[in-house]
């Protein structure tokens, strides 16, 4: 049980990433989908799709304040095998001093070639995305997906959030199946949740 100060701090750290997340929602609307940050009943449902014993990297698409980042290291996995591609750099400033051991890079989730560099090559358990699709074409959806797709095993997820009622990536437009994952009501606002997967045997 949580003591009074204990509490305090806890209360305070959500408040500090709220605020954050708020402003760079002021600041760039665009490259931010929600007002405040994800909540950790959903950074839990999207960490979910981890498989720790796989033993290769998890990659994070648009981790913000690092909600979803805290919920991938509770899964098990070591912050060194966690790749979190961040556009702000205000959030990949506060991303590498609350979680130092992960590797945060600041760059363009669209263009990951340039963006992870000299590990561009890596294969990814899966690829765990916040990045506000619905902000941008649908032709660069599809692009964004299948690129995240090349970067996994056959089979292995990408997990996108989104906050409209569809999958932002829509179906027949690449080699890749939609599955509906959840819906979270107990998030602000309620996210729905959409896994994507290579053809092919898992």
């Amino acid at each position: 049980m949580a003591t009074g100060s204990g509490l305090r701090k806890s209360l305070a750290t959500k408040f500090d990433d709220e605020l954050r997340f708020f402003k760079g929602w002021i600041d760039k609307p665009k490259a931010v989908g929600a007002i405040i940050p994800t909540s950790s009943i959903t950074a839990k449902r999207m960490a979910s799709v981890v498989n720790p014993a796989s033993g290769l990297p998890v990659l994070e698409l648009g981790p913000g304040t690092g909600v979803v980042t805290r919920a991938i290291l509770g899964r098990g996995v070591a912050a060194a095998n966690v790749y979190s591609v961040e556009y702000s750099v205000e959030f990949v400033e506060h991303m590498r001093r609350a979680y130092p051991g992960v590797n945060v890079i600041q760059g363009d989730a669209f263009d990951l070639d340039s963006t992870l560099g000299e590990t561009a090559n890596h294969k990814f358990d899966c690829a765990i995305s916040a990045v506000p699709l619905l902000n941008f074409p649908t032709v660069r959806r599809v692009q964004y997906i299948n690129d995240l797709l090349d970067r996994l095993p056959i089979g292995r997820p990408v997990i996108q959030i989104t906050y409209g009622p569809l999958s932002p990536v829509p179906a027949r437009r690449g080699e890749y199946t939609v599955e509906h994952f959840d819906f979270v009501i107990r998030n602000i606002p309620p996210a729905q949740l959409w896994v994507y997967r290579r053809l092919g045997s898992a």
